[in-house]
């Protein structure tokens, strides 16, 4: 279960990066364009659903994780000593979590924006924050060089 759970999940990072990028583009061209569509408002959407999706995943593997589950058994102190146990099981999951937040008040606040010039400024302010601290934290490490 574990490893078809990490398959998915590995899977749907790219369609979180490339779902993210979209909306960046279209919260950018928005801007310019200075008109709100139904296309810009598909694109925030789909990119929030499919990071709740993959924040579900994550929290799924967290809890089966062996890696994090060695890292309760040591204790917090014992995995901040191990640099692959504290990137999993503290600095990755955090780090999500507070990216998907960022998506996820980026588009709350984008929606109730009345002005289309805000709701493009705000969900590309929001997007590219919660997109870099996805990039910071995901295991470039496993995904360039898989063991």
């Amino acid at each position: 279960m574990y490893a078809s759970l990490l398959t998915i999940h590995n899977i749907n990072r790219w369609l979180v990066l490339l779902s993210g990028i979209y909306a960046i583009v279209c919260a950018f061209w928005g801007i310019r364009r200075r008109s709100f569509t139904r296309t810009d408002n598909y694109s925030q959407a789909i990119f929030l659903g499919i990071c709740q999706l993959q924040l579900i995943l994550g929290l799924i593997l967290y809890f089966v994780s062996p890696l994090v589950t060695q890292a309760f058994k040591i204790g917090l102190g014992g995995a901040m000593k191990d640099p692959e146990m504290r990137f999993f099981a503290i600095e990755h999951a955090l780090m999500m979590f507070i990216a998907v937040t960022m998506v996820q008040v980026g588009r709350s606040i984008s929606k109730k924006q009345t002005d289309p010039l805000l709701k493009h400024k705000k969900a590309l302010t929001f997007f590219v924050i919660g997109i870099l601290l996805m990039l910071s934290r995901i295991p470039w490490h496993r995904v360039l060089w898989p063991q």
